[in-house]
């Protein structure tokens, strides 16, 4: 089957270079697209739709003809389904395939499968079929037989105007798809794109780079255990991210590398998860039982990474939850804190840093882990991060994820440019800071400075969410009372337990009885500063940060030296702390009451807290 563009359709669904001299000899020739050739953006017509209920999902069988050959060994893709609901496609309109693939289905039939397609002209612009075209036989040797008389093809209706008619069927020639070498598996086989690969294909090798590589997570729920790692794949075509579980993590998370080239096969394709990647891919992989993975040491033309920058000034305009890839000079490194999730109650140490580029917008990014506790933000950096993931919490603010990769100080064009934007001039220019608005868990002099009077003023917590600001103050006073509980000692769960009296501790919530438990701290205390006092809430790391001690060695003491106990409480007053609150309005009782919890402190720092007070003293003396 001829297609416009130059090439024809066989029995198997399959395009091949059209030889216009001998057109019937082509179905056996040894360039043909079943030994590696793919023509490009090949037109053709669809003649008729056959709708084929595929459990939840339909499915649209399609006979498609190039005006001379017919065949209907051909599917749509479901993400086309809407294009039919919707009549962009409908019988007799003209396309031009975009994406496509032939695939091996049951009892070693071929089918066609359309990915993505452009409709060049519409059933009603068509006015009908296109010549007389004839159904391909495959049970025909083309070689025996010679083929019908080209039919004369109906011109499609001419647009309005002078522009000359266009048949978008015309035959064109183009180059043929094998004259590439392409690259080969490790058994002989082609190389499959990553952009072409989809769910319909049961057989492809990629050869990929892997670019980001995360650690190593488990996970525990009621339907049991497990662990996985997930990765980025990229070849000249695109990219994909792959993630392998439990059995496959013991047998590659110690084989993949990041940076280094394998061939991959045997994988299973879903859709992506855009919630959580911002690859430019449809689908992602899964490793099973079937995977195989072989090292390539031939793989210099790969590229190494894909970005896709945006530029800081358009962060205001975008959703939030966004995934997207930043690059900005860091202006400023704050340091480490510890928090505790509150999901899994693990402790988490994070580090806020302050980037800006040229659009002289700058905003703030979360590093967490490791990759917080060893970054060096002393000579300004230009920071690269693919994957960061864009929040409104405190205004604009980015942060890093476990699929996150970071690079520092890159060799590529955009950071040395903003290296050099930054050296001559930009690390002086004024900035609009785009995280210093609501809410927000840093404890910083950036983060919607207010006084406790202010905030009151303001009423804030009072709406459906809570609200975030950031103050400095001293601590008054901090009950003794209560301010230790006995704790689950299992990890994540930190419910006060019960002591059963014979040496025993009982947690309700794990249903289980331990020989120990853990201190945990919940202090309830009095902060002031020039304006008023407010009661907060403080939980466990922050409670250790106000107290200068541990919650265990704050037990001991309890227990065995309460002369020690109490200097501890009489020693934390009076000490200046930068706190970032949460105040919302909750109701007990019928009763309403603010409460006032700490979400992140720190000893204060008199170089950003000078800074604070010079940038209000100018903008109330206009010079801001």
């Amino acid at each position: 089957m001829y297609v416009g563009h130059g090439c024809r359709i066989n029995r198997c669904g399959k395009f091949y270079p059209e030889n216009l001299q001998h057109p019937s000899h082509i179905l056996h020739n040894d360039d043909d697209i079943i030994n590696g050739a793919h023509p490009e953006n090949p037109k053709v017509q669809i003649l008729s739709m056959k709708r084929m209920p595929n459990g939840a999902q339909e499915r649209f069988r399609l006979l498609l003809s190039d005006g001379k050959w017919s065949s209907s060994f051909a599917m749509l893709a479901t993400q086309l389904n809407n294009k039919v609901a919707n009549g962009e496609i409908a019988n007799n309109c003209v396309i031009q395939m975009n994406r496509y693939v032939c695939n091996t289905v049951q009892n070693n039939k071929k089918v066609l499968i359309i990915l993505d397609l452009t409709i060049l002209q519409t059933a009603e612009e068509v006015g009908g079929k296109i010549g007389e075209p004839v159904m391909y036989d495959p049970n025909k040797n083309p070689q025996q037989e010679s083929a019908p008389a080209a039919p004369r093809v109906t011109p499609l209706a001419a647009p309005t105007g002078d522009a000359p008619q266009r048949n978008p069927l015309a035959q064109r020639n183009v180059p043929n798809a094998t004259t590439a070498s392409p690259a080969r598996t490790p058994a002989g086989g082609n190389v499959h794109p990553i952009s072409l690969l989809t769910p319909y294909q049961n057989k492809w090798t990629i050869r990929a780079r892997v670019t980001h590589k995360s650690d190593l997570r488990t996970w525990s729920n009621s339907r049991g255990t497990g662990k996985l790692f997930s990765m980025d794949l990229l070849d000249e075509s695109g990219e994909i991210r792959a993630t392998a579980f439990n059995e496959q993590v013991d047998k590659y998370m110690d084989m993949i590398e990041v940076n280094k080239v394998y061939f991959i096969s045997g994988c299973t394709l879903k859709t992506a998860n855009k919630q959580y990647s911002n690859l430019n891919n449809d689908y992602e992989m899964t490793f099973n039982k079937m995977t195989e993975v072989i090292p390539c040491h031939e793989a210099s033309d790969i590229p190494t990474m894909q970005f896709n920058f945006v530029p800081l000034d358009q962060l205001e305009s975008l959703e939030k939850d966004n995934i997207i890839d930043i690059i900005g000079v860091c202006k400023e490194a704050l340091d480490v804190v510890s928090l505790t999730a509150k999901s899994s109650g693990k402790e988490l140490r994070k580090r806020d840093v302050q980037l800006v580029d040229d659009t002289n917008r700058e905003v703030r990014l979360t590093i967490w882990g490791n990759a917080a506790e060893n970054f060096d933000g002393t000579q300004q950096p230009v920071l690269a991060v693919k994957g960061a993931k864009l929040s409104d919490f405190n205004g604009r603010s980015l942060s890093l994820l476990s699929s996150s990769t970071l690079q520092i100080n890159p060799d590529i064009r955009e950071a040395h440019k903003l290296k050099g934007w930054f050296d001559n001039g930009g690390n002086t220019a004024e900035t609009i800071n785009l995280s210093n608005q609501r809410g927000g868990s840093s404890a910083g002099m950036g983060s919607n400075f207010k006084t406790f009077s202010e905030a009151k003023l303001e009423n804030l917590g009072s709406g459906d969410q809570a609200d975030y600001y950031t103050t400095k103050a001293s601590v008054v006073l901090i009950r003794k009372e209560n301010c230790l509980y006995s704790a689950c000692p299992s990890d994540g769960c930190n419910k006060k337990v019960v002591d059963m009296n014979n040496g025993l501790y009982r947690c309700e919530k794990c249903n289980r009885e331990y020989d120990s438990f853990n201190w945990r701290l919940m202090l309830s205390a009095n902060l002031a500063d020039i304006s008023d006092n407010q009661w907060v809430t403080v939980f466990q790391d922050q409670a250790e940060m106000l107290l200068g001690t541990t919650s265990s060695e704050l037990g001991f003491m309890r227990e065995n030296n309460p002369d020690n106990f109490q200097n501890i409480f009489t020693d934390s007053a009076f000490k200046n702390f930068s706190f970032k609150l949460r105040v919302k309005m909750e109701t007990y009782n019928d009763e309403s009451r603010l409460k006032t919890t700490v979400v992140a402190c720190s000893p204060l720092e008199p170089k950003e807290y000078n800074r604070r007070l010079i940038s209000e003293i100018k903008q109330m003396s206009g010079q801001a």
